[in-house]
């Protein structure tokens, strides 16, 4: 549970800005964590324990701006409050801070190994993963996990995170017929999660292949 100083007075999200109005300067920082919410919505279709925020606002003190990460993953609250969804993410109305935050470095420093790093130990998140695709000679995917107080640099990749019943990790693959890196969920064998596309294409195939059996029956399939 979210433990922190908080003035007496708590504002809700309708009287607080809802993001930092900074828009995103790299397609890939909202390409990757919609490919990775959009996997989630099929895979825990039905479950109402979890939310995914993408470019949402973290209020951890009414007094200060808030955090707003590319992605997080929270377990154990409500994926949807109303018909009218979060405009923020308040940990002192969620009491639970995010499980995982994902952030997409992008051509402007945006203190992802500084400012933000301290700031996502400081309220508790377990899992901060890094993304950065303009490396070349180190990896382009950083996961760090929270130990004692600190991020330690996870070496599996993917890497099975028990807490969260997830892995997650990055492989060459083709998205909105663009074929490069990009990150993906993971079971506990590091078989990797299809996306909707894939779950749709494998259907169809599926469908033809039952389809030449029963022709090769003597059955015309409706």
């Amino acid at each position: 549970m979210y433990q922190y100083q908080l003035p007496r007075y708590l504002p809700t999200a309708d009287e607080l800005p809802c993001s930092d109005d900074t828009p995103v300067d790299n397609e890939l920082q909202e390409i990757i964590p919609s490919l990775l919410k959009s996997i989630l919505q099929i895979l825990w279709k039905g479950r109402m324990d979890w939310f995914f925020g993408i470019d949402m606002g973290i209020y951890y003190d009414p007094e200060q701006p808030p955090i707003v990460p590319d992605g997080f993953l929270s377990l154990n609250v409500e994926r949807h409050y109303d018909e009218e969804l979060r405009l923020s993410y308040l940990l002192w109305e969620e009491e639970i801070p995010p499980l995982l935050v994902l952030e997409v470095v992008s051509t402007t420093p945006g203190g992802e190994y500084t400012t933000k790093l301290d700031k996502y130990a400081r309220i508790g998140v377990l899992y901060y993963v890094i993304y950065n695709p303009k490396r070349r000679r180190k990896a382009k995917l950083e996961i760090y996990k929270l130990i004692d107080g600190k991020y330690d640099l996870q070496i599996d990749s993917p890497l099975w995170m028990p807490e969260i019943g997830l892995g997650i990790g990055s492989e060459r693959a083709s998205h909105d017929d663009l074929t490069r890196e990009w990150l993906y969920w993971y079971d506990e064998n590091n078989h990797r999660y299809p996306t909707p596309v894939e779950r749709a294409e494998l259907a169809d195939q599926r469908a033809e292949r039952l389809a030449a059996q029963l022709r090769a029956l003597g059955i015309e399939p409706d």
